[in-house]
């Protein structure tokens, strides 16, 4: 029973992995850029699991930003993981808190959509879900480890690694659907940031924008659906 749970839950992984070794390997020569050797950025891999923030904290160091300003925007960027989880939290009602912790605190972006999906068709499991999770996470370490080891042995222009980061942000923004909230969003970050370069400000620039915008974003919003009569948490449904 145990092997079935484990192979429905690797099947359902591989395309997170497959996109996870292409994503990781531009990561770890970031990484390594900045002076991180292999095991740093696998165990950085492991107890922090997140991979936009892990292209940001060498992206941000390269750039010249401070530690706190680097930490406050991975918070920011993070806190989406805990819409996973409350969205989740539904499909763990009858299992043990120790699966339900390690499940909660080993989902990301891809395996949410997948195990989002497969629990909604029915018949899936948080075991399952939990290996989805664990297989992606696992692949994502081992890639960024990779491209550490890769860095450390080929030159490799920062540049090129950089761009990954810009990449998935861009890919990010064209999935989302266009509406007035997440155009003003994208406005109002964009003003913060060049507002704050243009001042000299260009340290906590990245923060800062982002705090603009999602606050400008959420009051556009609420407004709104006052407006229109319906709570605010219903817009992320249309959204």
């Amino acid at each position: 029973m145990k092997e079935h749970i484990f192979s429905d839950g690797f099947k359902a992984a591989l395309p997170i992995v497959a996109g996870y070794i292409v994503l990781g390997l531009p990561c770890g020569l970031l990484c390594q850029q900045v002076g991180m050797d292999w095991l740093m950025v696998l165990i950085m891999s492991f107890i922090f699991y997140s991979g936009a923030g892990q292209y940001m904290i060498p992206n941000m160091l390269l750039a010249g930003n401070p530690l706190l300003s680097i930490v406050a925007s991975v918070t920011l960027v993070n806190s989406r993981q805990m819409l996973y989880g409350a969205s989740l939290s539904r499909f763990t009602e009858k299992t043990s808190g120790a699966l339900t912790f390690l499940f909660g605190a080993t989902v990301t972006d891809e395996s949410f959509g997948v195990n989002l999906a497969r629990f909604m068709d029915g018949d899936w499991t948080v075991s399952r879900a939990t290996i989805v999770n664990l297989v992606s996470q696992t692949s994502w370490a081992l890639s960024c480890m990779a491209g550490t080891l890769i860095g450390s042995l080929v030159s490799v222009p920062t540049a090129i690694a950089s761009f990954a980061m810009t990449s998935i942000f861009i890919c990010l923004l064209c999935m989302q659907k266009v509406n007035a909230t997440h155009l003003l969003t994208i406005a109002a970050s964009v003003a913060g940031v060049v507002l704050c370069k243009w001042i000299g400000f260009s340290g906590p620039a990245i923060l800062v924008g982002a705090i603009v915008g999602v606050t400008c974003g959420y009051v556009f919003s609420s407004r709104h659906d006052c407006k229109q009569g319906k709570p605010a948490a219903e817009d992320g449904d249309e959204s």
